[in-house]
């Protein structure tokens, strides 16, 4: 079983397509809300490319991008639990 970290922010209406989709293909995953935390926010943008937006996706800690990307995982048949 892969280890999904989906952070977020409160009013993404992508973060909610995110979880919607790992919840509909049976994929366990935990939310790290980043609304109050923006050092970790930064710290993780930082880290990545400067990527800024939410959701941002780990898959067994590699970071995969946003609500796009793991969509796009998904169609490809790689998002199997």
């Amino acid at each position: 079983m892969k280890d999904v970290k989906v952070y977020t922010g409160a009013f993404c209406s992508y973060c909610n397509a995110a979880k919607k989709l790992l919840q509909t293909a049976g994929i366990a995953f935990e939310e790290i809300g980043l609304d109050d935390q923006p050092e970790l926010r930064r710290k993780l943008s930082e880290e990545n490319g400067h990527y800024r937006t939410v959701p941002m996706i780990f898959i067994d800690g590699k970071f995969v991008g946003g609500f796009t990307e793991l969509q796009t995982l998904h169609k490809n048949g790689q998002l199997v639990g």
